[in-house]
């Protein structure tokens, strides 16, 4: 056999072993790949069970909560965490939650309660997801708007937050969320820009967004959701703040940015003629002209509510939660106004208001020319709104009409009206009066959002939209 023979046999074993180790590189290396992404497979496949059996365990006691709705000891009496294995039919445990259950508490009762869910596998016990659900009755705070009558949003209107009416809507605004009516048809007449008088949809209109209408919607019940103005004058009077009868004209109160309110005497008021669509023109008292300091309030951290017997005024800056009503439960028939008497602000992000009228709640004609509102605001057997208010030199356009004071004509016709919450009126709502295509009265522009932020933590004894319980705030925690 040749020299060459030889040769050609050793490069052949040379490339057969390069080749074979670079192929056992790659499989070794494609094997590796494996094991690793089935580890990561795995843990995914695990972090994801210990997920579910962490929802799990807020299903579990949502479904305790229905039958003991104030235990938050899980039946022991004692504090937690609360530990319960959770099973599969088939394979038995695989893994456990463990529950923190803590309640909030309002005035002596219980608000919602916050439940914190720790899930983990058996099969690996080093992983473990955790999920928070706070459960309670959903609010009015859920919604920019509720309105037991028919309604008209005019073009300026830009509202962020679910708009809802048990009666008929025309939307001609910028909805950016959902507009519901609890009716299929209803009859739309000249009030309403419609003549001759017309039946039309339970919502219709020119506004953009009309794929987020719909109707017949189940109407909310005002019955149901109405504040219980005797149990907040109970709780004003046990652990909060309660004023009797001022003697005069009403109250006068202004929030300070430090947890405490100046609260007046209204002693005198300046009539002049306004006008709504139920009543006409009718002479009112929502200006002060002159009022007494009755003296600097704290507003107790544990009942915050305020309740006045009496009309009243608010504006000035919250610093926390504050549910204020005004109302006369000692005489029948008397169901005092909640005028909201200029800008009313939140000095940090735990704020809130809920503001209560046993009549209407009204913005007056002397208000800022620019105003900002937040709160949840309820008229309760009357309107929000601003009435129309007519220059001076209309008076003879308006037999019976005396007009306001010349000194009175800037204050007619407003720029922007900003509201950051909720509006429940159970009258027909509106801040703005035109004549044609002309505003004559009211603010021009209207810009309304509901607030995220008291959805989930709302002001005490805000009313609710539903006797079930339900999460009302979900998210997940690691």
């Amino acid at each position: 056999m040749s020299t060459s023979t030889y040769h050609t046999r050793g490069y052949l074993i040379i490339y057969a072993l390069v080749f074979g180790a670079i192929l056992f590189s790659f499989l070794v290396a494609f094997i590796g790949f494996i094991v690793i992404e089935n580890g990561t497979q795995r843990v995914k496949m695990e972090k994801e069970g210990a997920l579910q059996i962490a929802e799990a365990g807020l299903d579990y006691y949502k479904w305790y909560l229905s039958h003991f709705p104030t235990d938050v000891t899980n039946g022991t009496g004692s504090p937690g965490p609360y530990v319960h294995s959770y099973e599969d039919p088939e394979l038995g445990v695989i893994g456990e939650f463990s529950l923190d259950v803590e309640a909030n508490t309002v005035c002596g009762d219980i608000a919602s309660i916050d439940i914190h869910s720790t899930g983990t596998i058996a099969s690996n016990p080093d992983i473990s997801r955790t999920v928070y659900g706070r459960y309670a009755r959903p609010t009015v705070a859920e919604f920019a708007y509720i309105i037991n009558s028919n309604v008209w949003a005019g073009a300026d209107r830009v509202i962020m937050g679910p708009y809802h009416s048990n009666g008929g809507v025309r939307m001609d605004g910028t909805n950016q969320s959902t507009v519901s009516s609890g009716v299929e048809t209803w009859l739309c007449t000249p009030g309403f820009g419609c003549s001759p008088t017309t039946t039309r949809n339970g919502v219709f209109g020119a506004g953009p967004n009309n794929d987020l209408w719909s109707f017949p919607s189940p109407p909310i019940s005002f019955t149901g959701l109405s504040v219980d103005l005797a149990l907040i004058k109970a709780k004003a009077q046990g652990s909060g703040r309660y004023f009797a009868p001022s003697g005069n004209f009403g109250y006068h109160i202004v929030f300070r940015n430090n947890g405490t309110f100046d609260l007046y005497r209204v002693t005198g008021t300046q009539s002049v003629a306004g006008y709504t669509t139920e009543a006409g023109w009718a002479s009112e008292r929502h200006i002060i002209s002159s009022q007494t300091l009755v003296g600097n309030y704290t507003i107790p951290p544990s009942c915050s509510v305020i309740f006045v017997e009496d009309k009243l005024w608010i504006d000035g800056t919250l610093t926390n939660k504050v549910t204020v009503a005004a109302a006369n439960v000692i005489t029948a028939g008397v169901a005092p106004d909640l005028i909201l008497e200029g800008n009313i602000t939140y000095a940090t992000s735990t704020a809130g208001l809920l503001a209560v009228g046993e009549g209407s709640v009204l913005i007056p004609l002397d208000s800022p020319d620019v105003m900002t509102i937040n709160g949840i605001f309820v008229a309760q057997t009357g309107r929000f709104g601003r009435n129309h208010y007519c220059q001076s030199e209309c008076d003879s356009d308006n037999p019976g009409n005396e007009g306001v004071s010349n000194a009175l004509d800037p204050y007619v016709t407003q720029t922007s009206l900003t509201v950051n919450g909720t509006i429940v009126s159970n009258g027909r709502e509106g801040t703005k009066w035109t004549s044609g295509a002309t505003v004559v009265s009211g603010y021009q522009t209207r810009t309304n959002s509901y607030d995220r932020k008291l959805v989930s933590d709302p002001p005490p004894l805000t009313p609710y939209t539903s006797d079930t319980y339900k999460f009302i705030e979900w998210r997940e925690e690691n």
